[in-house]
């Protein structure tokens, strides 16, 4: 199974070059935010990796993160030392994340996001941290 070029991006873990992207939206809201990685020259295995928190898009106001590239580097490293070889060819790896890992492979505590009507507040702020809405009136 190889994954879709369309909207991946680029990496380079230990001197491998990968593609990853964020996996498409599922229908149910609670699903955990996941993402997909493989090589970038001759696909073999893909890594499906698993985090604690929601899509961004989620309509249930679970919290949520961004997924940076130190984030996805962490993961490829940790599934190759359970065993995952990105070269040989088979069934998807699964990799669930924890809270502690997470943190982890962040290097710092993760900054959580909370999907609100009009954007996304950081956990533990309140609407007073929205960004400010510029109104565009026509001449």
């Amino acid at each position: 199974m190889t994954m879709s070029r369309k909207g991946s991006r680029p990496i380079t873990v230990d001197g491998a070059d990968f593609r990853w992207r964020l996996s498409r939206r599922p229908g149910d809201d609670r699903a955990p935010l996941t993402f997909a990685v493989e090589r970038a020259e001759e696909p073999g295995s893909v890594l499906m990796v698993s985090l604690p928190c929601g899509r961004p898009d989620n309509h249930v106001g679970e919290r949520t993160i961004a997924v940076r590239p130190v984030l996805v580097a962490g993961c490829v490293r940790q599934a190759v030392e359970q065993g995952w070889d990105s070269a040989q060819r088979g069934p998807v790896f699964t990799l669930k994340i924890t809270e502690e890992e997470l943190t982890t492979h962040l290097g710092e505590p993760p900054t959580y996001l909370i999907p609100f009507l009009w954007g996304m507040i950081p956990e533990g702020g309140t609407v007073r941290d929205l960004p400010r809405a510029t109104q565009i009136w026509s001449r």
